[in-house]
């Protein structure tokens, strides 16, 4: 927005700094006449001779002037100095601000001295540059991991294209059949980022929901998929109320039993599907049997299209983006979402949110 130039607060302040001290000068002057010329006699006698009041006044009356000329030309060298180091660390953020709106997130004011006004803001500020930083970055590879795996479907079906049209006399059932499920794997991908997008921008209506209801509606949904993979799943807990998208907490739910099955011991695996009430929150833990991870590697399960190698290779193996569309489900709702690696082998997750008054929740 373009603005009319006006004063700089440097030089209000040192108009301020010397209009209080002209204002207290002339205050101290009033109180000397006050106190004490006002009591002088008329005529004072001095060495034989008379001393007209009149002419100490005129006298006085100079000293004042000059007085209060240099109350004024102090005020305003001293308040230009006083203000130019009071504004000094409002520079270092002014410039930091600059930076940043060039894209250079990088930079930190790091404003050294003692814990003041401008101290909070500028570590305010560290501390928003810090996380938009993250989030750009995480933005850049969730954008370069997005186009990678689309480009993928995307360059499988271009082959088959091409090796149908070179070899007219291929057999076209087996073609069909590679290109629908390239074609599945890239419009699950599409209805995953829309997922997250939607879930990002918190454009979603707020109902009543139960957790326990749409945990037992995932386990059951995903009931054939655990008996074809010989994993049994058990559900229990209480009624679990709290506000939120039924669709988006019912995806969330979905993702974390759908992994849970996948990820497990084949032919003996279990899940644990559970919900708990707590004064301020609910929660929802979904458990598993697997392979021992380490915590490093459980800590990079929540990015997106982070996937181990065995899910490449098997059904149901997603697009790598189960976890990511948890987590950012969880933070759209204020929730908190927390993954734990089990001794015996297998993860741990839960997700918090909070608890709803209306305790009777559909």
């Amino acid at each position: 927005m373009d603005r009319a130039p006006g004063t700089s607060v440097r030089l209000r302040l040192a108009l301020s700094y010397a209009g209080f001290l002209m204002l207290a000068g002339v205050l101290l002057i009033g109180a000397v006449w006050v106190f004490t010329l006002r009591h002088l006699p008329e005529y004072t006698g001095v060495a034989g001779g008379v001393l007209v009041r009149s002419t100490l006044l005129n006298d006085f009356a100079s000293a004042v002037a000059g007085v209060l000329v240099f109350l004024l030309i102090f005020g305003l060298v001293g308040g230009w100095v006083l203000a130019g180091r009071m504004l000094a660390p409002l520079t270092r953020i002014t410039d930091a601000t600059r930076l940043a709106t060039t894209g250079s997130l990088a930079h930190r004011i790091r404003l050294p001295g003692p814990h003041d006004e401008f101290r909070e803001l500028a570590d305010a500020f560290d501390g928003m540059l810090e996380r938009l930083e993250a989030h750009v970055a995480e933005q850049r590879r969730f954008a370069a991991n997005a186009s990678h795996e689309l480009r993928t479907p995307l360059a499988v079906s271009k082959a088959l294209l091409d090796v149908a049209r070179t070899d007219p006399g291929r057999d076209t059932g087996e073609l069909v059949e590679r290109l629908h499920a390239v074609n599945t794997r890239a419009i699950e991908l599409t209805e995953a980022l829309l997922v997250l997008s939607r879930a990002d921008e918190r454009s979603f209506t707020r109902e009543h929901v139960d957790l326990s209801l749409l945990a037992e509606e995932a386990a059951e949904t995903l009931l054939p998929l655990a008996e074809k993979r010989g994993v049994t799943v058990e559900t229990s807990g209480d009624i679990t109320p709290t506000i939120g998208s039924p669709p988006l907490l019912l995806q969330l739910t979905t993702n974390l039993v759908q992994n849970a099955i996948v990820h497990n011991l084949p032919g003996q695996g279990t899940v644990w599907v559970s919900t708990s009430v707590r004064p301020r929150s609910v929660v929802l833990a979904v458990e598993n049997t697997g392979q021992v991870l380490t915590p490093q590697r459980v800590a990079t399960l929540t990015e997106p299209f982070q996937r181990g190698t065995e899910r490449i290779h098997t059904d149901h193996a997603g697009v790598g983006l189960g976890l990511a569309i948890v987590k950012t489900i969880t933070h759209a709702h204020d929730g908190t979402l927390t993954l734990s690696p089990r001794a015996a082998g297998g993860i741990r997750i839960t997700v918090e949110l909070p608890r709803s008054g209306h305790a009777g929740a559909q």
